[in-house]
């Protein structure tokens, strides 16, 4: 784990950004807890999470340098006195009392009194972005926790993270593709398939004459595309309103689980004692930095991987996986690196910013290309998707064509 600062000078040894054996999440609602984001995590400041206010009686994560009293029973301290226990458990601790404290304030803003559903949503969220770092720190720093415990507790956040994450984002899902159709309804379009410019029978294409008629099948683009966005905004938002209220409904369900209170009860026990694995106490900080930097270096791994410019193919959705890969680790290296230097990298603010974004256009663009794929559909209102769908891989390739020019580590970019 480098600091800030510091180059790439290390190139990865790795050909790809798969996670393989023990170091992949090995569920899908692992790898989607890590994947969903929302504000707070996908805005400007996507790359930069909050620093948190530990709670009550914990003291508040600090760096290497920073020493942190150890249990009088300890074993004698490393030489630069501070211990790997004194490092993560604070932040564990930290994070755990967070989480505490949004789950109390998500269930007073849930009252029927409370009309406006503001706070119960910004509560929801400080919940998600909890569970998220615990989530991630309880995968990067395995080794130095209670294996059994670290994983069970890592399946339920990853579970609990999830299913709170889908309200928003067939919400944030609607609101991007009803502005891009109010955006594309009055822009430069293609003309409509199928479509010829009008011309009288019987008369001589004279120069004015094309002139005055090379602008009707855009004119005529433009048209249908007004037609058809209406229709296509009516049908994304009863397919994705639809969506998000049984999303709603999932969380609703979930929060009153017993599977829900045993999570709770469990992060509520991280808020007072961090189970290590045995061996661990006394261990120095170099027990941390380890798996920290083979999260960098899986990080590294994946971007080295990712498909070169001269072989993207705009409407190849397969190639967004990688991508998505390349978006998880940089968030597990993300919290990693507040847990040992005790703040986020700054330099990848940029980076994470537009693989966020990378990812809202690519969800984007499945859903307009599955409401394409609605039966006995208009022609208008199937144009305007597609118009839609290509609007959003546009944006895939233009948030792919950013991270490039903001990751901040060339030597990354280039295979061995």
């Amino acid at each position: 784990m480098r600091r800030p600062d510091h180059p790439t000078t290390t190139r990865p040894t790795a050909v790809n950004g798969a996670l393989p054996g023990p170091e992949s999440p090995e569920s899908p609602e692992a790898r989607e807890a890590l994947e969903a984001d929302g504000p707070g995590g996908g805005g400007p400041g996507a790359g930069v999470p909050e620093r948190t206010v530990p709670g009550a009686g914990a003291p508040e994560a600090g760096g290497p340098d920073h020493a942190v009293p150890g249990p009088t029973t300890a074993p004698p301290l490393p030489t630069d006195g501070v211990t790997a226990e004194a490092v993560l458990a604070p932040y564990l601790q930290g994070q755990a009392a967070d989480f505490l404290r949004s789950l109390r304030l998500h269930r007073e803003h849930s009252a029927p009194s409370d009309a406006g559903g503001q706070g119960a949503e910004a509560a929801a969220r400080a919940l998600r972005r909890s569970a998220r770092r615990i989530s991630g720190s309880l995968h990067t720093f395995r080794t130095v926790l209670d294996p059994v415990w670290a994983d069970h507790l890592r399946t339920e956040l990853a579970w609990l993270s999830g299913t709170l994450a889908r309200e928003h984002a067939y919400a944030g899902r609607l609101t991007r593709l009803l502005d891009a159709l109010h955006q594309l309804s009055g822009a430069t379009l293609p003309a409509a398939r199928g479509t010829k410019p009008a011309t009288k029978p019987g008369t001589q294409p004279a120069t004015t004459t094309a002139a005055r008629t090379a602008g009707a099948p855009e004119a005529q683009g433009r048209a249908v595309l007004g037609v058809g966005a209406a229709r296509a905004g009516a049908l994304l938002e009863r397919q994705l309103t639809l969506a998000r209220t049984r999303a709603h409904s999932a969380a609703l369900q979930a929060l009153g689980s017993s599977r829900f209170h045993a999570v709770a009860d469990a992060v509520a026990l991280l808020a007072s004692e961090v189970p290590l694995a045995p061996g661990t106490t006394g261990r120095g900080t170099e027990a941390l930095l380890e798996p920290a930097e083979r999260a960098e270096q899986r990080l590294l791994a994946a971007v080295v991987a990712l498909p070169a410019d001269e072989s993207a193919e705009p409407y190849n959705e397969a190639q967004d996986a990688a991508w998505h890969q390349a978006r998880l680790l940089l968030r597990l290296h993300r919290y990693a690196h507040e847990v040992v230097l005790g703040a986020a990298d700054p330099v990848l603010t940029g980076a994470g910013h537009a693989l966020d974004l990378h990812r809202d256009a690519a969800e984007a663009a499945a859903a307009a290309a599955a409401a394409a794929r609605t039966p006995r559909i208009a022609p208008a209102t199937a144009y305007a998707l597609g118009v839609l769908h290509a609007d959003q891989r546009h944006e895939v390739e233009a948030a792919r064509a950013v991270f490039r020019e903001t990751w901040p580590y060339a030597t990354a970019m280039t295979a061995p």
